[in-house]
């Protein structure tokens, strides 16, 4: 486990909850692009929420299987970092890494033995490893659903792989969550929500407060 974690807060659509999380001690704030999501929000709101940040958090802009002016277009932005949420292959990962020139963060749905033996083929084309819960059938979104999965599986998974865990996590869990992974990191979204896409500012001081308590 790294003596620091690095703690991801998710899905933020306000100037007010983006001021809250850093003052909380996020380390990287991360904007929805997803229309699909409760936690949408457009170009120029993350161009917005971007700027504000910039040089106190790191941010990461959310997409889900996108195009190639999409990526163009939020890399303009200059976040530090782009998460991609969707069905991307290592190919494609790799491909979006080269035009966007901003680290990568590939998010894999996590359900099985296989899914972790997946997780290999993408070490070497994304700069960071989120780990989430597997969706169930017909869910219309790949995350932000509140759901775990079983943490048990990633100890199959190469210890030398640094990864973030996501899915399901709250203020309540996030403790057991760390000591059952051992975790680079951990990243919340719906788990610090009072209904979904609202997020609440006691929750995440909450959630960061003891995700900190668990590595200290």
């Amino acid at each position: 486990m790294p003596d620091a974690l690095t703690v991801k807060i998710c899905g933020i659509k306000t100037p007010e909850i983006l001021e809250a999380a850093i003052a909380a001690g996020a380390d990287i704030v991360g904007f929805m692009h997803f229309p699909r999501s409760p936690r949408h929000v457009s170009i120029e709101e993350i161009g917005s929420l971007i700027s504000e940040a910039r040089g106190r958090v790191e941010t990461c802009v959310i997409l889900v299987n996108p195009d190639n002016s999409c990526v163009a277009e939020v890399a303009a932005l200059g976040p530090d970092w782009l998460q991609l949420h969707g069905p991307e292959t290592p190919h494609r990962v790799e491909a979006i890494r080269a035009e966007a020139g901003v680290e990568i963060m590939k998010a894999l749905p996590i359900g099985s033995p296989e899914d972790v033996a997946a997780v290999a083929d993408f070490v070497d084309v994304a700069d960071r490893i989120l780990l989430d819960a597997k969706p169930s059938k017909g869910a219309d979104r790949p995350g932000g659903l509140g759901e775990t999965f079983d943490w048990s599986l990633v100890k199959a998974l190469d210890p030398r792989v640094s990864f973030l865990l996501s899915g399901g996590l709250t203020p309540d869990n996030v403790a057991a969550a760390i000591a059952a992974t051992k975790p680079f990191g951990v990243d919340v979204s719906s788990g610090v929500e009072s209904a979904p896409g609202v997020k609440d500012v006691r929750l995440i001081e909450a959630f960061i407060r003891n995700a900190r308590a668990a590595v200290s």
